[in-house]
């Protein structure tokens, strides 16, 4: 199944259908991907294009730009955000991307990037090609009832291990991933592990979406069976059914570090030292000094 065609099922602006929209403030965080081919002779054109808006507009955040898509991370006042967004969907390309939104005290990113790729999501196998074969999307509503008629199916967290550790889904398989480009290895053990895998239903999920693209394909590649992976992902999951079989937080690629099941910013914060996440709890710690160390930076456990 193509994202491409995908897309253009989903609301594209869901703020039109909130009744609290006008009640909300602060600033508007947009994300959202589009596997479809590009021309690479376009990707220069395009970058130029974006980036000169997003900054005349004031926002900021990161569009990646690769052959195979666009991924796009953005941050700013509600009506400059909504018009980077339309902006970007004036590409032809781009016209049915689906950015989900949520909101933030404070501005997100530091600065305004439009970086052209050779992949969105780099797996190193150009096989792989999410506009042209994924898996099946799975919404939030249909896992949640999965969940709650206690279904048959194996679950499978995508995310890398320091995401893992501050939340996910009940009973989901942790690949223990340091390194996303590992995760076709990773696959290929849980499979040689437990070969029944590959006839059972699996449900993949990341932050957003944009990692299953990659991976239910690889699965697909590897022999799994009966693949889906969750529409939007985790945050989409929080937005259309709250944190219903999840556990913890969901960490996102921003300063706000962390989001609760109402797509709010948590207390968790990242060690500047080691870059490793910080739970409010471990920041209560002796270990824990702000700019200094954190109970995860070397030496940190034999000091405390």
């Amino acid at each position: 199944m193509a994202t491409m065609s995908h897309s253009t099922s989903l609301n594209l602006d869901a703020s039109s259908q909130d009744p609290g929209h006008e009640a909300r403030k602060g600033f508007l965080n947009l994300s959202g991907y589009l596997f479809v081919d590009l021309p690479v002779n376009d990707l220069v054109a395009i970058r130029s294009e974006l980036l000169a808006t997003c900054r005349q507009l004031g926002v900021r955040g990161t569009i990646l730009l690769s052959p195979e898509g666009v991924n796009v991370m953005l941050c700013g006042l509600e009506a400059e955000a909504r018009s980077a967004a339309a902006s970007i969907r004036t590409v032809p390309s781009f016209a049915s991307i689906w950015l989900k939104e949520s909101w933030s005290e404070s501005i997100t990113f530091s600065r305004m990037l439009v970086k052209i790729k050779h992949e969105i999501i780099p797996v190193g196998d150009s096989s792989i090609r999410p506009a042209h074969r994924t898996g099946r999307y799975l919404e939030p509503e249909s896992l949640r009832t999965w969940y709650d008629e206690g279904r048959d199916f194996t679950i499978i967290d995508t995310r890398n291990d320091y995401e893992v550790e501050i939340g996910s889904f009940e009973n989901a398989v942790d690949l223990e991933l340091s390194n996303f480009r590992t995760i076709a290895s990773k696959l290929e053990e849980l499979a040689e592990r437990d070969p029944s895998l590959l006839d059972r239903p699996v449900v993949t999920f990341c932050t957003g979406g944009v990692r299953c693209e990659k991976v239910t394909p690889i699965m697909m590649k590897i022999g799994f069976r009966d693949v889906y992976q969750l529409e939007g992902g985790i945050i989409n999951y929080f937005e259309r059914v709250g944190g219903a079989h999840y556990s913890g937080e969901c960490f996102v690629f921003d300063k706000r570090v962390a989001i609760d099941a109402t797509l709010r910013e948590t207390e968790t914060t990242q060690c500047y030292v080691c870059q490793h996440v910080v739970t409010a709890d471990e920041q209560l710690t002796p270990a824990y000094v702000p700019g200094v160390s954190c109970p995860y930076c070397p030496g940190a456990a034999a000091d405390d």
